[in-house]
């Protein structure tokens, strides 16, 4: 019977998918038994057959077994606890059997998401003969690496393994025998459910007594030389450590959280193995590779005299099976076992369908339903994909089981087990009650009822995101319309119905209420009324007047009010189905006739030389001004003065507000101040070097000027002086550095543009006194 959860399932693969390089990752795992030969014939010494078996990849390109001259085995003493020394050189020379090549235990109803999966398993065998001593021996080997894949060890592509046997003082004295493992796991085990019958158990020749619990694997060797042809054996980093340098303890492996020692592969639930049994079990979530270790320890008379260790790789993979039974449910429950059972609900109607939800449907060949009253079968439906729904009528309420087998006696099969709990009929049902006409909260009133016990719950839905959990509520609508209102109801047995009816709520509101409720403005005034009566829509016949002769239709209109007074508003709204109600709003708006601004400003033109202006308000109705003089200044008194930074243009802008409705009036008018240019020239000059009148030059304002040019001609026409500098004047010299000029008239030209682009031309006679 396999536990149904849906058409993934979760593998466990003994499979190393990567591998470090060619002389290193191969590792799958791998343990260590000993059995008793002999003793001498003065029961001094005891010789034991040891068999180191080991498990590889078989297609991930990793190493090979070692050959017997690279396979070394040390044996150790421990004289002191914890404190292991070598008791005879390692044993070498022992070449593996023929490796066996472990066909995967392919599940014919498991179609795998990869390739075919392989390991191969190898075993050194030899005795070894020890002197009967008062502490343990160890026998060991120590091989990298592991896959850098693993998912529940830190660094692992740079972990080894050290497999190992102790064989207690004893073991030694009795001629003891190690348990030996009954099986290999399997190749692969479909998950996703309770991972089910993976045993790890073991038999003891002697018949101890023996006990299963998850232990740690250990670490040996490292990467050090993993590129060296063949590896070497040496230090105790290599691939080969040498059992000569790198003596125990060993190190245990570093589990990467949350995994650990005895959660090596997490799951929910936990997986574990049995104490006793040493079956693994539990439900594997993640997928990955994990490495587990197994130890089983053997107890004589309630004193423990061995342990051995297995140390494997679980893989976690996802696949799909190719027949999974299921039955369409209300809900699934799983017993202790890992075994789910569907369950189906039915609340008065005992004629039912039973959906077939078994896939998948290119693998099942037929199906078998059974069903059973306290135990005894009382319908049977067997037939092939035609049949795969069951129509049963049960003997009555009640509780019924039964199981649905796919492809029953063939090769890939699959049960689901059912439970059919049949309760009697409940219905949903209520009333309600309201004012039609006036608007108010509607009365609803539970009328349902049930073959059960008793009612216990109660969800109303009045419209959308408006509910009640009472059993007999009021809800007052906002809006009108047919509003449908549902009732679910729910009994002691867990049986619900809907209940579903049309709530037709159109009447008129309690109250009008409209914004604003008073205003006062200017003409022209453009108002929002705004509807606040509910319920209210588009759907009832409304009527506003405005008092000034205007109507309007809408729920929320907006009106202009084009000339001053006092106005009444009043409002009439009719429901669709004839409820009233009206109201009027007594002088509700009050217009006033808005101010016009203007002013006038004193001088009419400014200039540079004179920027300060006097303005005037000429407005007819004003309280309050604002003055802004374009960006450089504002005032908010009546008639301001103000004085410009600058020449330039200005925009000025007068807000007048009206002094009882504060409705503003705005006018803006240009200001120019005007940059003036004041350049004249003398019509004479004497240069004689007195620091009076020396130079002939312009004078005056000629701040903004641009363009300059004056020249400067004698009698007879040769030009004498040129300059583009307003502040440079002719010193009476050619050029104001060659020969002097001699005393007489002389003819000038300027030419300059002006700030605002006028182009000025001056021109005269000049007379030079020496």
């Amino acid at each position: 019977m396999k536990r149904i959860v849906g058409s993934k399932l979760i593998v466990l693969l003994f499979l190393c998918l990567s591998v470090y390089d060619t002389d290193a990752a191969h590792i799958v795992g791998g343990d260590v038994t000993y059995t008793f030969l002999r003793f001498n014939a003065d029961t001094t010494t005891v010789t034991y057959r040891i068999n180191f078996t080991i498990y590889r990849d078989a297609l991930g390109g990793g190493a090979d077994f070692d050959p017997g001259d690279l396979a070394f085995f040390g044996v150790f003493r421990e004289d002191t606890p914890g404190n292991w020394v070598e008791a005879r050189t390692p044993i070498t020379g022992i070449d593996p059997t023929t490796p066996v090549r472990i066909i995967p235990n392919d599940d014919p109803c498991v179609i795998e998401p990869i390739g075919r999966v392989s390991v191969e398993e190898a075993s050194y065998i030899f005795e070894v003969t020890l002197p009967i001593v008062d502490v343990n021996y160890m026998i060991s080997y120590q091989r990298c690496c592991r896959n850098e894949t693993i998912n529940n060890l830190i660094n692992p592509g740079d972990t080894g393994a050290a497999f190992d046997v102790i064989i207690s003082p004893q073991a030694q004295r009795e001629g003891n025998s190690s348990p030996r493992f009954n099986t290999f796991p399997p190749i692969f085990i479909c998950a996703g459910f309770p991972i089910m019958n993976v045993e790890q158990s073991a038999t003891d020749a002697d018949g101890d007594l023996l006990q299963y619990t998850f232990c740690h694997p250990f670490t040996a060797g490292g990467t050090f030389d993993a590129n060296s042809p063949g590896g070497n054996l040496g230090c105790c980093d290599c691939v080969r450590p040498s059992p000569e340098i790198c003596e125990p303890p060993f190190q245990n492996v570093t589990f990467f959280p949350p995994f650990s020692m005895s959660e090596p592969l997490g799951g929910d639930p936990i997986v574990s193995i049995d104490p006793v049994t040493g079956i693994i079990s539990g439900t594997p979530e993640v997928t990955g590779q994990f490495v587990v270790g197994v130890c089983v320890e053997e107890f004589r008379n309630g004193v423990s005299i061995g342990k051995i260790r297995r140390d494997f790789q679980f893989n976690v993979l996802t696949c799909n099976r190719q027949v999974e039974a299921g039955v369409s449910s209300t809900d699934m429950i799983m017993d202790a076992n890992g075994e789910t059972t569907f369950i189906i609900r039915s609340c008065g109607d005992t004629s039912l369908t039973l959906r077939n939800t078994s896939t998948d449907e290119n693998f099942i060949r037929t199906y078998d339903w059974e069903f059973f009253d306290e135990g005894n079968l009382f319908f049977t439906q067997s037939g092939g994909l035609d049949m795969a729904d069951a129509n049963v009528t049960f003997p009555g309420i009640g509780v019924y089981t039964g199981m649905l087998v796919a492809n029953k006696g063939l090769e890939c099969s699959d049960t689901a087990l059912f439970r059919v709990d049949l309760f009697p009929e409940i219905n949903g049902d209520y009333e309600f009650d309201f004012d039609t006409c006036v608007a108010g909260p509607v009365a609803f009133t539970d009328l349902s009822s049930t073959g059960g016990d008793r009612l216990v719950a109660w969800s109303w839905e009045f419209e959308p995101g408006s509910t009640s959990n009472l059993q007999n509520p009021n809800f007052e609508f906002r809006d009108p319309g047919s509003m449908d209102v549902s009732l679910i109801v729910e009994d002691d047995n867990q049986c619900m119905d809907t209940m579903i009816r049309v709530v037709d709520y159109f009447p008129a509101p309690e109250t009008v209420v409209i914004d604003p409720s008073n205003f006062i403005g200017c003409d022209p005034a453009t108002i929002t009324f705004e509807n606040l009566s509910f319920p209210i829509d588009s759907t009832y016949d409304i009527l506003w007047t405005f008092g000034d002769g205007g109507t309007d239709t809408v729920v929320s209109p907006t009106y202009t009010y084009l000339e001053p007074g006092n106005f009444e508003v009043s409002i009439d709204i009719v429901s669709p189905i004839g409820c009233e109600i009206e109201r009027d709003f007594g002088e509700l708006i009050s217009i006033q006739e808005s101010p016009e601004a203007d002013f006038d400003c004193e001088p009419d033109q400014l200039t540079n030389f004179d920027r300060t202006a006097s303005f005037t308000d000429l407005t007819d109705i004003a309280g309050a001004w604002s003055w802004d003089f374009g960006g450089v200044g504002t005032s908010f008194v009546q008639n301001p003065t103000f004085t410009f930074p600058d020449t330039g243009i200005y925009r000025v802008r007068l807000t007048a507000f009206h002094p009882v409705t504060n409705c503003p009036d705005t006018i803006s008018k240009l200001i120019d101040v005007i940059p003036v240019v004041e350049f004249h020239f003398p019509n004479a000059f004497t240069p004689n070097g007195d620091a009076s009148n020396d130079f002939f030059m312009g004078n005056g304002f000629f701040e903004g000027l641009r363009d300059y040019d004056l020249t400067i001609w004698n009698r007879w026409g040769q030009l004498v002086f040129q300059t583009n500098d307003p502040r440079e004047g002719w010193n009476g010299q050619e050029f104001n550095t060659g020969k002097r000029s001699p005393q007489g008239v002389y003819v000038f030209k300027s030419t300059y543009m002006s700030p605002r682009g006028e182009n000025i031309l001056q021109e005269g006679h000049i007379t030079l006194v020496r």
